[in-house]
C-alpha cells in the first residue's frame, strides 16, 4: 500500500473486473462530469450508520442488508422501488418483533448497477461478445453493440440513483413507514397465504400495542421512531473510476467520504491484498463490507482487516461470510477464532446465497431455499459455539412474486422457474421467501 492515499491512488495497483472502454476520451469526460455532481448521501449520515454498526458488533442491534442482485434502468420506477422498500420494512418489523432489538436497514439499492463476472466474454449463438456487467457498463441484450461498454451509462446510473434516493427518503420519512401502516404493507399475494396470516397476526399485535400506548395518554406523534425509519444505501464498489469520482472531502472533518452510498463493499473476486479495490477502500471513512469466501485463509483475512480498518474502529468493517451450506462448518470457524483472538472490531454478517448457486436441470441459474437456510443455521450455530456475535444477514431479494429460487413455503419447483424468471444476473428470493426467511431468522435469534 502507498503511504500517501488519494482518491485516484488505486490507479497505481492492478484493478480487476474493470470494463475495457473503446473510447478513453469519452470515459475521462464522463469521470470529469461525475466529479462535479452533487453528493447522493452526506457524511453525517455515513457516520450515523457507522455508529449503528458498532452496536451491531456488540449484539445490541442486528443488520439487515438486502435488495436486487443488479438494479436495472428499465425497472427504476416508483412501484418497483416501493415494493423493494416494503419487503425490507416487513422483514425488519418481523425481526424487531421477534428479537426486541433495533434493526439496521441497509438496501442493495440506489447504486447496485455493476456486477463482477467470472469471464470477460461469452459466446452467444456462435458470436463472442463482452459479458453483461450491469446496466452501469453495458446492456443485457446479447449483441456485440449492446455489450460494448459505454461510459455514458455511469452518468445515467448516477442520476437514477439520485431519483431512487429521493423517493426512498419520501417514503421512509413521509408516512409510508409509519408502524400503524404495518398491515397495509402486506401485499395481495402474501395476504392470501398461510405465511401472510402469520404476518397479519403480528401486525395486529403491534396495532394493539400502539392503541394501548395511546390509551395511556402517551402521544405517539411525538416519537418519530414510530412514524419514520432510516434506510441506508449500499452497493458493490466495483467501478473504481465511478467511485473515486464520487469521493469528496467532508467540510466538517476534512476526511474523505464516498458520497455515492452510505456503505460500499468489496466482492470475493476483487479483495486482492495488492489490488486497486483494497487501495481505494482503505482511504474512505464509510463503513466497508468485504465478502469472505472459501478461498480466504486466516493470514489473508488478518491482512485484509489491517488494511481496511487500521485503527480498529468500531462499526467500520463488515465481514460478509459466503461459503456455501456444505463448506461453512469447516472453513468459517478458524477465521472467526483468529479474528476474535486478535481483538479486531468487526461486524460478522452472512451472505447465504452466493455459495449455494447452481444450474438447474431446466437450465436456469438458481438457489434452493433449504440450502440458504442451512447455511444461515450453521452461521448462527457457529457463532453460538464460539461465543461471538452473529451480526447480520445479506440477501439478494425482491418484493416481486418472481420464480428464481426453488423451495420455500410455496415450494417452487425446478420446472416452475420459467414462469417468472426476471433477474438480470443472479436469482433472488421473492417476497414470500424473504418474509419466511425473516420469521426463521427471528426464531433463531430468539433461541440464541
Amino acid at each position: 500500500m502507498t503511504s500517501e492515499w488519494h482518491p485516484d491512488s488505486w490507479k497505481d495497483f492492478p484493478a480487476n473486473q474493470q470494463p475495457e472502454y473503446p473510447d478513453l476520451e469519452a470515459y475521462e469526460a464522463v469521470i470529469a462530469e461525475l466529479r462535479q455532481q452533487p453528493p447522493l448521501v452526506f457524511a453525517g449520515e455515513v457516520r450515523d450508520l457507522k455508529t449503528r454498526l458498532a452496536k451491531v458488533a456488540k449484539g445490541e442491534s442486528f443488520l439487515l442488508q438486502g435488495g436486487d442482485c443488479a438494479e436495472e434502468f428499465s425497472q427504476n420506477h416508483g412501484k418497483n422501488i416501493r415494493e423493494k422498500l416494503r419487503i425490507l420494512l416487513q422483514m425488519a418489523v418481523v425481526l424487531v418483533h421477534g428479537t426486541l432489538k433495533p434493526i439496521v436497514k441497509v438496501g442493495r439499492i440506489a447504486g447496485q448497477y455493476a456486477k463482477p463476472r467470472s469471464k470477460p466474454t461469452e459466446i452467444v449463438d456462435g458470436v463472442e461478445m463482452a459479458s453483461y456487467r450491469g446496466d452501469m457498463v453495458n446492456r443485457l441484450e446479447a449483441t456485440v453493440t449492446s455489450r460494448t461498454p459505454n461510459p455514458d451509462r455511469m452518468l445515467r446510473a448516477y442520476h437514477q440513483s439520485a431519483s431512487t434516493l429521493n423517493l426512498l427518503r419520501a417514503f421512509t420519512h413521509g408516512g409510508y413507514a409509519d408502524l400503524s401502516m404495518v398491515s397495509a404493507w402486506n401485499q395481495e399475494f402474501v395476504k392470501n397465504s398461510p405465511l401472510g396470516h402469520h404476518y397479519e397476526e403480528m401486525a395486529n399485535a403491534i396495532q394493539r400495542n400502539l392503541e394501548f400506548i395511546k390509551a395511556c395518554g402517551i402521544d405517539s406523534e411525538r416519537f418519530p421512531q414510530l412514524h419514520q425509519v432510516d434506510l441506508f444505501t449500499s452497493h458493490e464498489g466495483l467501478l473504481l473510476g465511478y467511485e473515486s469520482a464520487l469521493t469528496r472531502v467532508d467540510s466538517l472533518t476534512q476526511e474523505w467520504y464516498n458520497v455515492g452510498a452510505h456503505m460500499v463493499w468489496i466482492g470475493d473476486r476483487t479483495r486482492q491484498l495488492d489490488g486497486a479495490h483494497i487501495e481505494y477502500m482503505r482511504g474512505i471513512k464509510n463503513p466497508i463490507g468485504c465478502k469472505v469466501g472459501p478461498s480466504c485463509d486466516a493470514d489473508s483475512l488478518l491482512r485484509l482487516i489491517e488494511a481496511l480498518n487500521p485503527d480498529n474502529e468500531e462499526g467500520k468493517l463488515v465481514l460478509i461470510a459466503r461459503f456455501g451450506a456444505d463448506k461453512i462448518d469447516k472453513l468459517y470457524p478458524p477465521l472467526l477464532r483468529v479474528v476474535k483472538e486478535k481483538g479486531y472490531n468487526v461486524v460478522w454478517s452472512t451472505d447465504p446465497m452466493h455459495g449455494n448457486t447452481y444450474k438447474s436441470d431446466s437450465g436456469y441459474k438458481t438457489r434452493h431455499f433449504e440450502d440458504i437456510l442451512k447455511e444461515l443455521t450453521h452461521f448462527f450455530e457457529i457463532h453460538h459455539a464460539e461465543g461471538t456475535v452473529p451480526g447480520g444477514v445479506h440477501f439478494e431479494l425482491t418484493g416481486d412474486n418472481v420464480t428464481e429460487c426453488v423451495g420455500g413455503a410455496e415450494d417452487i419447483k425446478d420446472h416452475e422457474l420459467v414462469h417468472c424468471y426476471e433477474t438480470a444476473c443472479d436469482p433472488r428470493l421473492n417476497a414470500k421467501q424473504s418474509l419466511e426467511m425473516a420469521f426463521l431468522i427471528a426464531r433463531m435469534l430468539k433461541q440464541g
